[in-house]
């Protein structure tokens, strides 16, 4: 069998998604993706018998505040194949709007730990995540302290000018 490179994933993703677009930089390859295609894309990498992307690293965001850009928002997905040793990155443009994401347990389980921390971290909301709550913050906790508009300083007990009269 010959060896799997990113041009193997590039082929055999654009074979059967021609839409998606591709770029690497400082040699890692990321694959960028629209909501709607994220579920059928991420069970291909999984199930295909030459990627088989069978591990899921990490779930994340980048909030693009004040940078000229739309969306606002990135969910980033680290995904990793233990039979070819290789990464993808794998980002969706969210915008501010509809933080709507299809969950990913349906594909990996192990995503809905890491779901719920960007769910907590940003407000993406993952549909379908069969528990989708705070994990790291309090229930009362008001914000998502990764995005940029939050304040430096945080909200909460800081904030309150006491009377002391």
């Amino acid at each position: 069998m010959a060896k799997v490179t990113f041009n193997t994933i590039q082929e055999k993703v654009s074979a059967k998604f021609p839409d998606a677009k591709f770029e690497t930089a400082r040699g890692q390859l990321a694959l960028f993706l629209n909501k709607e295609q994220l579920i059928p894309v991420m069970k291909f990498l999984k199930k295909d018998k030459t990627l088989q992307f069978d591990y899921m690293v990490d779930i994340t965001g980048v909030d693009f505040l004040k940078m000229d850009r739309e969306p606002r928002f990135d969910l980033v997905i680290h995904i990793y194949s233990m039979k070819t040793n290789l990464r993808l990155r794998v980002k969706v443009g969210i915008d501010e709007a509809d933080m709507n994401v299809p969950s990913l347990t349906q594909v990996w389980k192990s995503a809905a730990w890491l779901e719920r921390e960007a769910f907590e971290m940003f407000g993406f909301n993952f549909e379908g995540h069969p528990d989708l709550r705070r994990l790291l913050l309090p229930d009362i906790f008001d914000g998502h302290p990764l995005r940029k508009d939050y304040p430096l300083r945080g909200r909460g007990e800081r904030d309150v000018i006491l009377d002391l009269k």
